[in-house]
């Protein structure tokens, strides 16, 4: 059976209930008998990570931006004349839109340079965690990440950079298992030359 997508999903939320049935037919239709032991509570047991794994579906970039516009403000100081925050390796997994293939090993770069303002560190890591709970693109998920942390700190100073492995390369097709792609977005003064923050010289990495 299909499902409308305005109905069901944006009214609905994640519907475990289709995504139970729809498991239950994928190993049906792999062969597998989804009664026997093994299998019994695998639609149930997915349709709960899915609801987990997939929790960024749920929240436009605008209200992730409400959930964390969490910020400290300061009129007169040294660092936001002259400071950049950065930092390195966070730690995230997604999922490939294309084939629902994980997107794993990934380490996200996050530095800005502030305005006026500084947004609490653990809200950068936890932006970049929602946005990656959702079907992705490596691409997109940085962009995502640019658009919601340039609205929450009113920066146009912005840097990221992701490194991940694709199980849609590395386990299937292709089968290249050490291949690592790299993505890299910047806006203002990143852009002039963006590799030159991503240098040991540069002491950001």
């Amino acid at each position: 059976m299909l499902y409308s997508y305005e109905k069901d999903v944006k009214e609905m939320g994640i519907n475990k209930k289709i995504i139970q049935e729809s498991v239950s037919n994928i190993l049906v239709a792999l062969g597998e008998n989804p009664l026997r032991e093994g299998l019994i509570d695998t639609p149930k047991r997915v349709a709960n990570m899915y609801e987990e794994v997939f929790l960024g579906i749920q929240y436009t970039n605008d209200d992730i931006v409400s959930m964390f516009n969490k910020c400290f403000e300061e009129e007169q100081d040294i660092f936001l004349t002259n400071g950049i925050v950065w930092i390195n390796d966070i730690e995230c997994f997604s999922f490939c839109e294309h084939h629902m293939s994980l997107i794993y090993d990934m380490h996200i770069t996050i530095g800005y340079k502030p305005l006026h303002k500084v947004i609490g560190i653990s809200k950068i890591a936890r932006i970049a965690d929602m946005v990656c709970k959702r079907l992705q693109i490596q691409e997109r998920i940085a962009s995502d990440i640019l658009e919601i942390l340039g609205k929450i700190t009113e920066s146009n100073d912005i840097f990221i950079k992701i490194e991940g492995k694709h199980g849609c390369m590395t386990s299937r097709g292709i089968q290249k298992t050490h291949a690592t792609t790299c993505t890299i977005l910047t806006s203002g003064i990143f852009q002039h030359n963006p590799l030159s923050f991503n240098t040991k010289e540069s002491g950001l990495v």
